[in-house]
C-alpha cells in the first residue's frame, strides 16, 4: 500500500491515450498544433490572456519561470522550507545565473505579508546587499496547506508595492483548487507566472509554465532552449497537458487524491502536524510506530526523526487509505 509520493503514481490512462494519439508526424519543438493550442486552453481556464510553455520537470518549470523575474544580482523571497530551497539541488542559482534565495519564516511553510516584510526590512545596505526582485509561493505548501484567495491578494499587494514579481510553484495547484472549490484564477491570485503541475496529478513528464504577462514568455523560450529543455517532440508534452485539462480531469484526479488524504487524516487524530487540506498528511510517529506501520504493508517516507509524510495520489484505493487511517488510530 503505497503512500511514498504522488510522483510514484502511474500515468492516467487518458494521458496514455493522448500520447498515442499524438504519435503522428507534426512540426518539431513547440511549433506543433498541440503546443500552439496551450495558450488558448489556459486563457479560457483562467479567464485572461496567457502564454504557456511546457517543461519536463517541476524544477525546470519553477526555475525557468523565476528566470524571467530576477536578474543575476537579485533575490527571490521564499519560505525556508520551499521546494526551490530544500529539494532542487541549487537549481535556482544555476538557472538564475547566481541569483539568491532570501528565506522567510511562516507556519506550515506559508508566507504572509508580515514574514515577507521581515526579509525586506533586512535589506538596507543598497548595492552591498542582494535586492529582492521576486516572491515565490507554493500552492499547496510543502506541508499541504492552501493559500486562501484573500491571503494571495494581500501578498500580491505587498509585491506590487515593492515592485516585486510574484511566482507560484503549483506542483499541487490542482489539489489546492479541489480543496477551495474556487475558480482557478482565485486559486492563483495575482501571480505573474504559475508553474502548473501535471506530473503529480496523472501526467508522465510535462508541467505547464503559465505566464499571465505573455511578453515574459518570450524570454523564457530562449532560456528554455539554452538550458536544454526545448524538446524536439514537444507535442508529446503538450498532449499530456491537454488530456488533463479535457473535461476537468485535472480536478477529478485531485479530488480523488484529496479524499484519500482526508480518510487517512481522520484516523490520525491528534497525531496530525497540520490540517489536511490537499493530498499530503504529516503525522507524529516514533521510529517504532513507523516500523509497525511498514510491517503492515504501508510504504511512506520519514519526514524527520519524529514524523512521517503520507501522500495520497489520484489512483489511491479508498480501501488502502481507510486501512492506513485505521492503522494510525490503532497505534
Amino acid at each position: 500500500m503505497q503512500f511514498l509520493s504522488d510522483n510514484a503514481a502511474p500515468v492516467h490512462p487518458r494521458v496514455w491515450d493522448a500520447l498515442r494519439a499524438a504519435d503522428a508526424a507534426d512540426t518539431p519543438y513547440d511549433t506543433d498544433a498541440l503546443s500552439r493550442a496551450l495558450d488558448e486552453r489556459f486563457s479560457a481556464l483562467f479567464g485572461r490572456e496567457c502564454a504557456v510553455l511546457w517543461a519536463a520537470t517541476g524544477t525546470a518549470s519553477n526555475c525557468l519561470a523565476l528566470a524571467t523575474l530576477v536578474e543575476p544580482h537579485g533575490g527571490v523571497v521564499c519560505h525556508r522550507e520551499a521546494h526551490i530551497e530544500t529539494d532542487e539541488c541549487g537549481a535556482p542559482g544555476f538557472y538564475l545565473s547566481g541569483a539568491k534565495l532570501l528565506l522567510a519564516e511562516g507556519e506550515g511553510a506559508k508566507l504572509s505579508p508580515e514574514t515577507i516584510g521581515d526579509v525586506l526590512a533586512g535589506i538596507t545596505r543598497g548595492i552591498h546587499q542582494v535586492p529582492a526582485q521576486a516572491i515565490s509561493l507554493t500552492q499547496a505548501t510543502e506541508y499541504g496547506l492552501v493559500y486562501r484567495p484573500d491571503e494571495l491578494v494581500a501578498i500580491g499587494a505587498l509585491a506590487r508595492a515593492h515592485g516585486l514579481g510574484l511566482h507560484m510553484d503549483g506542483a499541487r495547484f490542482a489539489n489546492a483548487a479541489a480543496f477551495l472549490g474556487a475558480a482557478p484564477a482565485a486559486v492563483a491570485g495575482p501571480v505573474d507566472v504559475l508553474s502548473f503541475g501535471c506530473i503529480k496529478n496523472g501526467g508522465m513528464d510535462a508541467d505547464a509554465i503559465v505566464f499571465f504577462d505573455p511578453e515574459r514568455a518570450e524570454l523564457a523560450r530562449w532560456r528554455r532552449k539554452r538550458a536544454g529543455h526545448l524538446q524536439s517532440k514537444g507535442r508529446f508534452l503538450a498532449a499530456q497537458i491537454h488530456a488533463l485539462l479535457d473535461d476537468d480531469l485535472w480536478l477529478a484526479n485531485a479530488r480523488a487524491a484529496n479524499a484519500a488524504a482526508q480518510a487517512i487524516g481522520e484516523g490520525a487524530g491528534e497525531r496530525l502536524m497540520h490540517p489536511v487540506e490537499a493530498n499530503e498528511v504529516f503525522v507524529w510517529l516514533s521510529a517504532e510506530e513507523r516500523a509497525a506501520l511498514r510491517a503492515q504493508g504501508f510504504a511512506f517516507y520519514d519526514w524527520d526523526a519524529r514524523s512521517a509524510r503520507l501522500v495520497a495520489s489520484w489512483n489511491t484505493p479508498e480501501a488502502d487509505a481507510r486501512a492506513l487511517g485505521r492503522a494510525l488510530a490503532a497505534l
